[in-house]
């Protein structure tokens, strides 16, 4: 089941809720996210919390790389 369309837009708070709720990250969660930051102008300080969250759960083993 595909909780999204390529053409409805995500937020860049709901992509990470979604990696954190599960403890992984997928490829298309990886290319999600990549086209949700690049689609921003910029980064609030919130979301480069969140960001920076990621990173460290996964250098912390805390979220999982999967394909």
């Amino acid at each position: 089941m595909q909780a999204t369309s390529s053409s409805i837009p995500l937020s860049l708070e709901t992509v990470l809720e979604r990696i954190f709720a599960i403890g992984r990250i997928t490829r298309r969660d990886q290319q999600l996210l990549m086209s949700t930051l690049l689609s921003k102008e910029g980064l609030n300080e919130r979301e480069r919390q969140q960001i920076s969250r990621i990173f460290d759960g996964i250098q912390r083993g805390l979220l999982k790389v999967v394909d």
